[in-house]
């Protein structure tokens, strides 16, 4: 048996940039971060990398921080969570031959809106499951065959980005299912790539290299990343990968429990055995990913949400200054469902294609911000329903609860609209790490300390605060 059950977990944000030791109970014994940013592409300073060299350096500069705080011969593994879809490639002495294209990078913006000059949208979408984001990294590749193919020909492989830090930390190149699952460039039926889709855009197959599932020691800290990071050389590297999979994981869902990830973007993903991915998940706006588990589907779509409540915040109590988001909601709930008639279209960003067009509509002299701001929150929790039954008719299945995490989910005015628009409770778990409680259970499990990460998902106190619909 191990002799400790802290998990070191590394996890690299598009704003954040972060170290966090964490047991088997799911509390966080030290945490250390780093503001994350994009950085001008060397070559084409117009466009936006990701700096591998300075966000390792963060990473061992947390790492050294962390270590300090805690007894680190009883670290039993360490593992990497990031956002999802970017990466780039390597040669065969593990050089990096390209910066990583960051997802904020608007190089691939006209590669995927003529995307059918490789292979149809809809046979594309059929078969991967993922929506057409421009920041998808089959427009990566493709800008790399387009635009430095000499790059592409001297490369052996093509890793992560969770990969490319498990790399610098074992010297091991492995990628995992879970940001396959992101890239647009995988069968939804064999978790792995797409001998087709990789055909038709004449990408070799064999540069992407069969990925592994999450849980799977991929190495372990060598001599070198020992020194950098004050990690024991020898610990355990697992696989963890795409952050998403692993914050619902960590949520503790069940098959067929949506999980409601609530901030600037709402995301509504569920852990299905089924999905569909025909003309109308694609109208609907349904992405299709891995589970964290062989035989899921990660069925979600997203829209932008307390963006816009922030919005009403900047522009219309800006003359409030403490505990502005107390006095917005003590307001709204003044006000009568169908806030006197005024409606708001929550179209601030098209989420899939065409213009943005949020409106508010019924606006007489007698109109305040505070009907204004209710309608808000009436429009996300409708929009809420209407991702629900998207996610119930593509994965065959029917809600019985939804799990809230995130910011949003500490506004009680929405949590009880949400509820009554869905028809169903809504379930507040209140634990802030769910990324990193998740990948570290699956580090748990490979390390010995539970014989599945489910079993070591029994051990988490989840605290959770039930919203029952009011009819």
């Amino acid at each position: 048996m191990p002799k400790g059950d802290i998990v070191i977990v590394f996890d690299c944000g598009a704003t954040n940039v972060r170290v966090i030791a964490i047991n088997s109970k799911g509390e966080i014994l030290a945490s250390e971060s780093f503001p994350n940013n994009t950085s001008p592409d060397p070559y084409y300073p117009a466009y936006r990398i990701w700096d591998v060299k300075e966000i390792w350096a963060k990473m061992c500069r947390a790492s050294q921080k962390v270590a300090s705080h805690i007894n680190v011969n009883h670290i039993v593994g360490v593992t990497v969570t990031t956002f999802g879809v970017d990466g780039t490639l390597f040669d065969k002495s593990g050089n990096m031959l390209y910066p990583v294209i960051s997802w904020q990078c608007e190089r691939t913006n006209p590669i995927m809106s003529d995307i059918e000059k490789y292979l149809p949208l809809n046979e594309l979408y059929y078969e991967s499951g993922v929506l057409p984001f421009s920041f998808n990294t089959i427009n990566k590749l493709i800008w790399f065959a387009e635009h430095k193919p000499e790059i592409v020909r001297k490369s052996s492989s093509f890793l992560f980005m969770p990969s490319i830090f498990s790399f610098l930390l074992t010297g091991n190149m492995v990628n995992d299912s879970s940001m396959a699952g992101t890239s647009m460039l995988t069968n939804l039926n064999t978790r792995s790539f797409s001998e087709n889709i990789l055909g038709k855009i004449k990408f070799p197959f064999e540069k992407m290299m069969l990925p592994v599932e999450a849980g799977t020691i991929t190495g372990k800290v060598n001599s070198r990343a020992s020194a950098e990071t004050s990690l024991p050389e020898g610990i355990p590297v697992v696989a963890t990968g795409h952050d998403t999979q692993f914050a619902i994981f960590g949520s503790g869902a069940e098959k067929n429990q949506p999980v409601l990830s609530s901030g600037t973007w709402e995301v509504l993903m569920v852990r299905s055995e089924e999905y569909r991915s025909g003309k109308e998940q694609l109208v609907s706006g349904i992405t299709t990913e891995l589970d964290s588990r062989p035989g899921l589907y990660n069925i979600g779509n997203q829209w932008i949400a307390s963006g816009i409540l922030e919005w009403a915040r900047r522009n219309l109590y800006s003359d409030i200054k403490d505990d502005v988001y107390d006095v917005m909601i003590s307001g709204a709930e003044k006000v009568p469902s169908g806030c006197n008639g005024v409606k708001v279209i929550p179209k601030f960003y098209e989420e899939i294609e065409g213009k943005p067009g949020g409106q508010i509509l019924g606006l007489i002299m007698e109109s305040t911000r505070d009907e204004i701001f209710r309608a808000i929150l009436e429009a996300l929790s409708a929009r809420l329903a209407e991702g629900k039954r998207a996610l119930e008719n593509a994965g065959g299945f029917k809600t019985e609860s939804i799990l809230c995490v995130g910011g949003g989910s500490k506004n009680r005015l929405w949590n009880q609209l949400r509820a009554n628009y869905t028809c169903v409770p809504l379930k507040i778990i209140d634990h802030k790490e769910t990324t990193v409680l998740g990948a570290s259970l699956f580090v748990q499990a490979a390390c010995g300390n539970a014989t599945s990460p489910e079993e070591a998902r029994s051990a988490i106190n989840y605290r959770t605060e039930i919203i029952e619909p009011i009819k």
